[in-house]
């Protein structure tokens, strides 16, 4: 039986061109970090993670840490108060 499971707070992450994406359950974790190009030991734990919470065997706040440990590793997660990754500091050309 797989459960959809709401994390507590949800996770952030970075996706394309600096677009935060927000993840609010299991299933939201689950479909990010099988779609994410890759095959690194901590993409691997997060998604054994987020397949043992849909089954019930670990709770999603459990699946939540090892998932925000990938994404701390991969350098895409939205940290609480973080701004866009890309910020035009440019000043303008003309007067």
């Amino acid at each position: 039986m797989m459960l959809s499971q709401p994390f507590e707070k949800p996770v952030r992450v970075w996706v394309g061109l600096g677009f935060p994406r927000q993840l609010n359950s299991v299933v939201d974790a689950y479909q990010f970090v099988t779609d994410w190009c890759g095959n690194g030991p901590e993409q691997k734990a997060a998604i054994r993670a987020c397949k043992a919470a849909l089954a019930g065997d670990i709770d999603a706040e459990t699946a939540r840490g090892i998932l925000v440990r990938f994404a701390r590793k991969k350098d895409i997660l939205v940290e609480d108060g973080t701004m866009t990754p890309v910020k035009n500091t440019a000043k303008p050309l003309h007067v």
